[in-house]
């Protein structure tokens, strides 16, 4: 599924932001569609030794090389059972100014909703499973909140450089970090 981007920038000039929803482990989380690249069906990952445990491995995405992150495992809880409803969310994010294409597993994806910064509170700092630092803020979504996810602070430059000198080579060894920066090896 590949989101068009010209209803993001007229959404964003109107002071209206859109967020893609998904659920991870019964809760219900949302990043900023600006960052979505496109949704993808869950398919098997190859597993990279060494690598912790939320990080699941790496897929082929397109010729390229995208590590997939378990947030469940991230977050504290079991980790993400794969069903027929599992998705992989392709997210863009910022790496030493860069953009890096990560895969984020997903329980389901829900829907996209339309936020105002009003609309936007600021998360407490108890009760949530997930670290305040990795949260925009919550949106309310029916009778419950929806926690909004800072994936560059969630996929934090320090994790992902770990992460990206760990990659493997077409020949088996290890790249560094900006040889596989963008997602792909060269």
């Amino acid at each position: 599924m590949e989101i068009k981007r010209s209803d993001e920038e007229q959404s964003s000039e109107q002071g209206v932001q859109q967020y893609l929803t998904f659920m991870i482990g019964g809760e219900e989380y949302a990043v900023s569609l600006l960052k979505v690249r496109e949704i993808v069906e869950y398919r098997p990952v190859t597993r990279i030794p060494r690598m912790p445990a939320w990080v699941r491995g790496v897929m082929n995405l397109r010729g390229n090389v995208v590590p997939v992150i378990d947030l469940a495992i991230k977050f504290g809880q079991a980790p993400n059972e794969v069903g027929k409803l599992t998705c992989i969310v392709i997210v863009e994010i910022e790496l030493d100014g860069e953009g890096t294409v990560m895969g984020v597993i997903t329980d389901t994806v829900s829907q996209v909703i339309e936020l105002k910064r009003e609309d936007i509170e600021t998360p407490p700092a108890f009760g949530t499973r997930v670290r305040v630092d990795y949260l925009l803020g919550m949106a309310r979504s029916g009778s419950k909140f929806c926690l909004l996810l800072d994936t560059d602070a969630v996929l934090s430059v320090d994790e992902l450089a770990e992460l990206s000198t760990s990659l493997p080579t077409a020949a088996g060894g290890s790249e560094t970090p900006s040889s596989v920066a963008g997602g792909e090896i060269r």
